[in-house]
This record gives C-alpha cells, structure tokens and sequence, in this order.
C-alpha cells in the first residue's frame, strides 16, 4: 500500500510517500519546507496566528502532492515545538479545516519510540546488543537505547535542538570560537543530568544527521565532528550550502544539530551511523503493521 507521512517539526514541515509492506518501506517521494515554528513565538509560547496560517497551507500543499502521488493513507504528526504550544489545538484546528487532515500530537515517547523503530528497521544488520537512536530535532532531541527491530529498553527527550541552540548562542555566520564553546556547555549541561546507557552500535537520525553527513561521510566519530565543525567555522553558510550542495538555512542550524549529536556520540560511547529511516519512517511501518 503506498502511504504518506507529514511530519511537522520546529524547523521543518516534511513530506514522506511510500510504498508499504509489514516489514519494509520503499520512499516515492520526499520534501520539505522551512516553516520555522518556533520562530516569533508570543510572550506566552503561543504559534503567531500568521505562521499557524502557513503551515495549514504548507499542509494542505504536501496533502496534495501526497495525493496526487496515489497515497491511500496520509498522516500528519507534530512533534516538540507544537506539543509545548498552549495554542497546539488551533494548529491542528487550522491543519483541519484547510485540508480536512487530522494531526497527531506526539508525546516524548512516542516520538522517541517511533524514531527507534524508523532507525532500527533501516539499520541493515542486527547488532550484537542494544541499539542506540539520536534523534536531534529543530526544539528538542531525544536518545533511545534498545532492541532492533521495536523494542524500547530506554529513552530520554530533552527541550534543546538545533533551531533553539542557534538561536541561542550561534548568532554570528560563521559562529565564532566563543559561541561555540558556549553552545558546546549549554548541550553539556542538559546532558549531565542524563544517566545513559552504552549501546554495542549507534544510530543517528535527522536533518541534521543527513545534512552532516554531506561533510563528514556516513560515520561520525570524534575526527568526523572535529573536521565538520572546522569547516562550518570557517565560511559563512551560503557558501559552505553550495560547496556541499545543502540548504542555506539548514548549514546555518547546522553548527547546533553537530554539537548535539557530538555529546550524543561521547554520552553513547559510539560513532553514531546516519540512518535511512526516523520519525517518518516509524509512522508509516507502524501503520503497516496495524
């Protein structure tokens, strides 16, 4: 059956069409928009009524093109900048009545669960032990230890992505040595409080994780980071966007989603692998088997 995922995010708003078996997906198609919702919040964390406006439209648009692609089974997911909305009911409410599709608001472990399984079922080999799944999205990032193909032994999920931490402390294009060193101990400082477990092979999963990998190559290990982060550092983003055919806008997240998934790595104590699958990929498997 082919299906489609519309995976709202902080950063993005991304469409996945595939077609569907029980155990395996293969991608049609994918896109994406920078609808930046956690940008211009209110005072209260509230979703400006224009952006809650774009991104109905944005949704609308990707139902389409879902559609059009012969997806007889479209969801739409939220993730961490919408579930901490006050005002995430009339996202919804606006998603609705734009294109009549109903959002699902995901909590923290469902979100963590459903990037472990995307992950998992996409890693290419069992390990001979647990698995572990970072996760670094635009307003929160999550760390998941367990059994391929589904099983989940333990997980955390913290409010720091890589859209907050740019914001943050990476206001300089190139960031400078002192940002990065301030970003690097506001990322050490949330993950001190986590207690992780250490996985036989880790996984990571994201734009980000795509994106750097585009720099570094598909393993990231503590000279891959150290390389990447040199280069991000050294040229404004337009031009490391169009020596390494990536986004403007996502090279400018990309210094935060890196040190995210660095400290990941160290917390592991494991290369992390970028993934072919995530939250995405997690929906549509986990609607398969239903």
């Amino acid at each position: 059956m082919r299906r489609a995922c519309i995976d709202i995010g902080s950063n993005t708003t991304r469409l996945l069409v595939a077609d569907c078996a029980s155990e395996r997906i293969a991608e049609v198609h994918q896109e994406r928009a920078f609808t930046h919702i956690a940008l211009g919040r209110l005072p209260d964390g509230s979703i400006p009524p224009a952006k809650i406006t774009d991104v109905a439209a944005v949704v609308a648009a990707q139902l389409g093109a879902a559609r059009r692609l012969g997806a007889s089974d479209v969801q739409a997911v939220a993730t961490a900048a919408i579930r901490r909305a006050p005002n995430r009911a009339e996202l919804a409410g606006a998603i609705r009545e734009a294109c009549g599709l109903e959002v699902k608001i995901l909590t923290e472990e469902q979100e963590a669960r459903l990037a472990f399984i995307g992950a998992a079922r996409a890693f290419g080999h069992i390990p001979a032990g647990e698995l572990g799944v970072v996760d670094v999205g635009g307003g929160s990032s999550e760390l998941v230890v367990g059994s391929v193909p589904d099983r989940v032994s333990w997980f955390v999920s913290f409010a720091l992505g890589s859209g907050d931490l740019a914001r943050s402390c990476l206001r300089s294009d190139p960031p400078s040595a002192a940002e990065l060193t301030a970003a690097r101990s506001r990322v050490e400082s949330t993950l001190s409080e986590f207690e992780v477990p250490h996985p036989v092979e880790a996984v990571a999963v994201g734009g980000s994780a795509a994106s750097l990998s585009r720099l570094a190559g598909p393993i990231l290990d503590a000279a891959a980071f150290a390389r990447s982060l040199a280069e991000l550092a050294a040229a404004p983003a337009r031009e490391v966007a169009r020596r390494f055919g990536l986004d403007v806008e996502r090279v400018r997240l990309l210094p935060a989603g890196l040190l995210i998934l660095e400290a990941a790595s160290e917390r592991f104590g494991a290369p992390l692998a970028v993934a072919g699958g995530g939250l995405r990929e997690g929906v549509l498997l986990e609607a398969s088997v239903a």
